[in-house]
């Protein structure tokens, strides 16, 4: 069930954002007059899970049906010397086909729902896109072609996805504060009992208890921005405080290395194990425990922290244990009888949340300056990839990756949020110079622009089968490691 919460908030989450994403460049089609022939949300091979379309002034639909005919004929050359195969595209004579058929009213766009939810297109009349209709590329450029508008138009209309990926995280970031407020860990909450590291953080100098001071010689009011921080600013001194002593510590470049490629967090906070709730049934609180009781030890083992109690419990699963607990100020010894799924069924205090309220007002400016910090952020997070000595292409994951960042039960405030953090991603990975994505588009325009030479139109149609490639290498890569990840 928590896998299948997950993937369906990843699959609403994704279809909102390439829905957004070709909306914009629709409506920039729209404007400078370009026909727009398809509008599609996933991909729809040989057939669809619904299409529409208004032929002649009338709406027409379709469910589970197939595609409708191209409106080409290919024909197949050999040359009899080289034995290459070649093809030319004759168009079909639209006044020869019934007139319901869909090809022959070519001024409205078809809309639909394909069949593989991995993301959708909008298909511009004239362009080399991921379609590679290459039977209308031959034929004579029309006005309302992209191929035929001016090179600014053309700018325009294929930055409007990424721009709209943008948009819509700014207005998802600025209704989140209106509604809820910015909420975050202080730093000073988390240094009242330290911080609590992993195998990894140890590793690298951190010990459980340390108080973060600073970070690069700069105190991080936000707890949860450390970690990023470290990473992305190359910020490779921390200043922690350990038992009253101020210590520094120094990341190498193998340290730094390491950090990159882990996708654990490598520090976090710890609190005191007070209990705040029972469970139905809880065995706790049929053995007299009571909400406010501090958990400090299991059989005379000390557990002064949730942390420690969590590593320690599990050993006793099954068995009759007794529990040291500090109620107002006094100490007793609570027996009980532990599952053997070793739960006690309590739900305890954690760490108090610091919150900003914001008015409508107050939000707009700020949710401008959180949309550029979490661009800024992730742009900084992607250039770590083409880095070396960082590894970093090893922590690239996939589908699995991108749903584990889900959590397990459905929360509004958490979908929105994530929702916004993947749209600043897919504006971010767009916009990249590479061919088959909006970057690669857009560097062939300002080239052009600069130089005043259209590239030709084989070289468009190389260039979008390479970028092809090279996104089907890291799809396959990314999603590779997810399912290493996995298995090992």
């Amino acid at each position: 069930m928590d896998i299948l919460i997950r993937i369906i908030q990843l699959v609403m989450a994704l279809s909102l954002l390439v829905l957004i994403h070709e909306f914009g460049h629709f409506i920039a089609a729209v404007i400078f007059k370009t026909r727009v022939e398809k509008f599609y949300m996933f991909f729809n091979p040989n057939f669809s899970i619904f299409r529409c379309k208004k032929v002649h002034g009338k709406w027409r639909f379709a469910f589970f049906s197939k595609n409708v005919p191209d409106k080409f004929i290919t024909h197949e050359h050999i040359d009899p010397v080289t034995n290459k195969k070649s093809y030319t595209y004759e168009a079909i004579d639209l006044s020869t086909l019934p007139q319901d058929d869909w090809r022959t009213d070519e001024e409205h766009t078809e809309f639909g729902i394909g069949w593989v939810p991995l993301g959708g297109y909008c298909s511009i009349a004239g362009m080399i896109d991921e379609s590679m209709n290459l039977g209308q590329m031959q034929q004579e450029p029309q006005p309302w072609e992209f191929r035929s508008k001016p090179a600014w138009q053309r700018l325009i209309i294929m930055i409007g996805g990424v721009v709209m990926n943008v948009v819509l995280a700014y207005f998802i970031y600025t209704g989140l504060l209106i509604s809820q407020g910015e909420q975050y860990i202080s730093t000073s909450e988390v240094n009242k009992y330290g911080i609590i590291t992993n195998d990894l953080g140890k590793e690298i100098g951190f010990q459980d208890g340390d108080k973060i001071l600073s970070v690069g010689g700069s105190y991080i009011e936000d707890f949860n921005n450390v970690p990023m921080a470290m990473l992305l600013e190359d910020n490779k001194f921390i200043e922690v405080e350990r038992q009253g002593v101020k210590e520094i510590i120094e990341l190498d470049s193998e340290d730094f290395s390491k950090l990159v490629q882990s996708r654990e967090m490598f520090i976090s906070y710890r609190f005191p194990f007070v209990i705040k709730d029972f469970s139905p049934g809880s065995p706790a609180k049929e053995a007299g425990m009571q909400v406010g009781d501090r958990i400090i030890s299991i059989n005379n083992i000390s557990t002064p922290y949730f942390q420690d109690f969590s590593e320690q419990i599990a050993q006793f699963g099954g068995n009759d244990i007794f529990l040291g607990v500090l109620r107002g100020n006094d100490t007793l010894q609570v027996s009980l009888h532990l599952p053997q799924e070793a739960k006690i069924g309590v739900y305890t205090e954690t760490i108090n949340l610091s919150t900003i309220e914001y008015s409508f007002f107050e939000a707009i400016p700020k949710g401008f300056n959180k949309t550029g910090k979490e661009l800024s952020d992730y742009w900084n997070s992607l250039k770590l990839l083409f880095e070396p000595e960082t590894k970093a292409y090893k922590s690239l994951g996939g589908f699995i990756s991108i749903g584990s960042i889900f959590p397990k039960q459905f929360n509004w405030f958490a979908f929105w949020n994530l929702t916004a953090f993947l749209s600043i991603i897919l504006a971010v990975m767009n916009i990249l110079p590479i061919p088959a994505l909006d970057g690669g588009h857009v560097l062939f325009l300002l080239v052009e622009i600069v130089t005043r030479r259209k590239p030709s139109d084989k070289f468009l149609e190389i260039a979008q089968t390479i970028g092809l490639i090279i996104l089907l290498a890291l799809l396959v890569f990314a999603n590779g490691n997810d399912i290493v990840r996995w298995l090992f």
